[in-house]
């Protein structure tokens, strides 16, 4: 699917989309039109090229708001990725709301960057972060959150689809119990907004991150949605250029409405003029077509490596387009050096998360994840360098 459109699809075989996704050209070619045309900065000049930055720069937060069904621009925040997001969550949010000995629910399969910024979190407040079980596919259900809620959790923080199992969290289901017992939800969704419809209002989500990178779009960038009424209670945890209105050297200070308030100094404003370049591509696609085209790939790869003696699949029984693996008696970054010989990418180790071993009784594997750009043609590459005779042979 648009494969014409990526130029280094004519050189490998690309299977390591959830650690970022292969851009498409019109992206560089945004990109290089704003730094050659127009590249003043943004929400500074008085002067007709900067008025086309703001005029282009938040055109992108008008198409992110349809591209999520935010109610208001006032709820997109640009960031740098997913991780400054929740950062910028925590530290500007949840540093301020939560008290002493309140409980932040997460998972074992959680990525570090919803995980770790939680432990800092204790350190300094001295909250309690504790983990909901995963049922026996290592997913996360509801009746497991139920579990374990108790009268001190106050908030929730879980990807909607995790980068190693990949199992879709029934997460609106969560959420409708969560509201319920006054718990706010956060949603990594790094993984999901690039390869399914994602409506916030219908989900009913609090506060939500993820990344240009992972849907084709450029590094560097990122959003942070949230509700309004939550995000007027989110300190600012940069301060300087371009998000107040006014101070004075006694201290006082004016800073600006939502969103420009959470976005100080000069941002990256090629990428996010790119990123909107990419929001209208994928719309192009549509989004219930990446997302019915994964699923008929996974369900072709995962069969055709069922038919392989030596191939563990750890998460079979997931929906999304990642699919873990090993190779009997095999390292799998040995596996995965060894199928770079034939152009093919795939990514090994613990994929950052690092906690999830507990849960899956090994740290290091081989993770395939597919991306509408993928074919069968690539997925048949894969099975045959793995059905090799001498696999073992070339590693050593």
């Amino acid at each position: 699917m648009n494969r014409e459109d990526f130029n280094m699809l004519n050189n490998v075989i690309y299977l390591d989309n959830s650690a970022t996704t292969l851009k498409p050209k019109l992206l560089s070619k945004a990109i290089s039109d704003y730094y050659n045309n127009y590249s003043a900065n943004a929400h500074r000049g008085d002067y007709d090229i900067s008025l086309k930055v703001d005029s282009m720069y938040e055109k992108t937060r008008h198409l992110v708001r349809e591209f999520i069904n935010a109610k208001s621009t006032k709820e997109i925040v640009f960031t740098s990725g997913t991780t400054d997001a929740i950062n910028k969550i925590t530290n500007g949010f949840f540093k301020h709301y939560l008290k002493e000995n309140d409980e932040v629910l997460i998972t074992k399969s959680e990525h570090a960057s919803n995980i770790l910024p939680w432990f800092e979190l204790s350190d300094t407040i001295n909250i309690k972060v504790n983990y909901i079980p995963l049922d026996n596919d290592l997913k996360l259900t509801l009746e497991n959150v139920k579990k374990v809620v108790t009268d001190k959790t106050k908030v929730i923080s879980i990807a909607h689809i995790t980068n190693v199992v990949g199992d879709i969290r029934p997460i609106k289901e969560i959420i409708e119990y969560a509201h319920k017992k006054d718990i706010i939800v956060l949603i990594d969704g790094a993984q999901s907004v690039g390869h399914m419809n994602i409506d916030v209002k219908d989900l009913d989500i609090d506060f939500m991150a993820f990344s240009a990178h992972k849907m084709c779009g450029p590094t560097g960038v990122g959003v942070l949605y949230g509700k309004e009424k939550l995000l007027e209670n989110l300190h600012p945890t940069t301060v300087g250029g371009g998000m107040n209105s006014s101070f004075s050297s006694e201290n006082i200070r004016i800073y600006n409405d939502l969103p420009h308030r959470l976005e100080a100094g000069t941002p990256n404003i090629a990428g996010v003029i790119g990123f909107g370049k990419i929001i209208e591509y994928l719309n192009n696609i549509g989004m219930n077509n990446i997302n019915n085209y994964e699923i008929e790939l996974r369900k072709y790869l995962t069969e055709k490596l069922k038919q392989i003696p030596e191939i563990t699949i750890y998460n079979e029984n997931s929906d999304s387009g990642i699919v873990t693996i090993n190779y009997k008696d095999v390292f799998a970054q040995d596996l995965a050096i060894y199928l770079n010989k034939y152009n093919i990418c795939v990514r090994a180790g613990n994929h950052c998360a690092k906690i999830l071993k507990e849960e899956l009784g090994i740290k290091n594997t081989c993770r395939i994840s597919l991306y509408f750009y993928n074919n069968k043609e690539d997925i048949d590459a894969l099975i045959k360098a793995l059905e090799n005779p001498n696999l073992k042979n070339e590693i050593i």
